[in-house]
């Protein structure tokens, strides 16, 4: 109760500065669409250069110390924003840098906190504890931009950030109350315990050898690439082309967190009726296919066009991610799950800065709404990694006993 008592504190005040921190570089600092992008990549380029490594790390530290630190760490970090207002020193420079740090010690903490339930929990108990850490998070990415957008209009979005600052002080709080010991990790014998490089080369191996895991993670990373172009570029286009209030900006990116719990909902009863392997890519390839409404948002009511758009993307990845989840869950042997999954979101990831940055670059050279078209176009075509996949021949994706691959630990 306490580790999700203060993760969901946590969740709710990050929601706040996803959508706070690139306004005040838009709002406050004037910053160009090129300057939003490198932005964007900074607060996501720790996915791709400590993706991989922190799945092993963590596992050679306690979690929870690892967690209370990262917590204050974050709470000092995020807290020098406003702060740096106030005295009217805040410049883009601070604003790239608190993205780059936070993210680092972001994706150790959610690494951790991922490990760290085990050993609260009964084995009988976690999909209880998992489920409730998920509907939390949810939760956070539907009612965080919205009490963003009201913080924004009445304190500013500089101000807005305290709120995320001081629910990292909260959540270190809620986690050194915790009383559970971690067992022991048993010492390794000299010469042999395996390196870094090791660990996650096997991860890679396994993905790489797996065609759906494969094409899976191929399909995420291009998702990714494209969705981050539109999170990047939205609030500039809203604000700067269609001339919207910051606190409406805030609900129209909130509506983007309705379609994924939509998706939880309805991903069950569509793998019944359509098959887990096939709702996979008819998602991806078809009901994606309204998110090419996004570039023709307008003024007035037009507006909505963006968050319906939004909304059925969210709403597709998500159907499709669960079923996509679930099958590396069951292939993959229990021993190389972490550095299989450690593997695939460093590459599901690590495109995030990349697009970030290359959404930077073409606004500035095409104009926002032409990108937002690359954008959307190119997001719907992702799903074709999916369709041209061995789960097109499926009607369900196979659940059976997992298989070692050959040349794999």
């Amino acid at each position: 109760m306490l580790l999700w008592g203060g993760q969901t504190v946590s969740e709710m005040g990050s929601q706040i500065s996803v959508l706070a921190l690139p306004l005040v570089a838009v709002v406050v600092l004037d910053a160009s669409a090129f300057q939003v992008g490198l932005l964007s990549a900074a607060q996501t380029c720790a996915y791709l250069l400590v993706a991989l490594p922190a799945g092993a790390i963590v596992d050679r530290v306690a979690k929870r110390r690892l967690m209370i630190g990262c917590d204050l760490a974050l709470c000092l970090v995020i807290g020098s924003v406003p702060l740096a207002y106030a005295f009217d020193a805040l410049t883009l420079a601070q604003l790239y840098t608190v993205a780059l740090v936070s993210s680092v010690f972001s994706v150790f903490f959610s690494v951790a906190y991922q490990s760290y339930l085990p050993v609260l929990l009964d084995r009988d108990q976690l999909m209880d504890g998992n489920g409730r850490l998920a509907a939390s998070q949810s939760v956070a990415q539907i009612a965080g931009p919205s009490v963003g957008a009201g913080l924004v209009t009445l304190i500013g979005a500089a101000g807005a950030m305290v709120a995320d600052a001081l629910s990292f002080a909260l959540s270190a709080g809620s986690l050194t109350t915790i009383r559970t010991r971690e067992p022991r990790r048993p010492r390794a014998e000299a010469g042999r315990r395996p390196t870094l490089r090791s660990q996650i080369g096997a991860g890679l191996a396994y993905v790489a050898h797996d065609p759906i895991l494969r094409n899976s993670v191929a399909f995420n990373g291009t998702a990714n690439f494209f969705v981050i172009i539109v999170e990047t570029l939205g609030p500039l286009f809203l604000i700067r082309t269609l001339q919207l209030r910051p606190g409406l900006v805030g609900l129209l990116l909130a509506l983007g967190a309705v379609g994924g719990v939509a998706g939880g909902v309805a991903a069950r009863f569509l793998a019944r009726k359509v098959g887990s392997a096939r709702i996979a890519w008819i998602a991806m390839t078809v009901l994606s296919l309204p998110g090419l409404l996004i570039p023709l948002a307008g003024h007035g009511w037009w507006v909505l066009l963006f968050g319906f758009g939004w909304i059925s993307w969210t709403f597709a990845s998500t159907v499709a991610g669960i079923s996509l989840t679930s099958y590396r869950q069951a292939a993959c042997p229990p021993d190389m799950l972490g550095r299989v999954s450690a593997a695939a979101r460093w590459i599901n990831w690590g495109t995030l800065p990349l697009g970030g940055l290359a959404g930077g670059a073409l606004a500035t050279t095409l104009g926002v709404r032409t990108t937002l078209w690359i954008a959307v176009v190119g997001g719907c075509c992702a799903g074709l990694w999916l369709f041209f996949s061995p789960l097109r021949g499926m009607r369900d994706i196979p659940l059976g006993t997992p298989q070692p691959v050959a040349g794999t630990p």
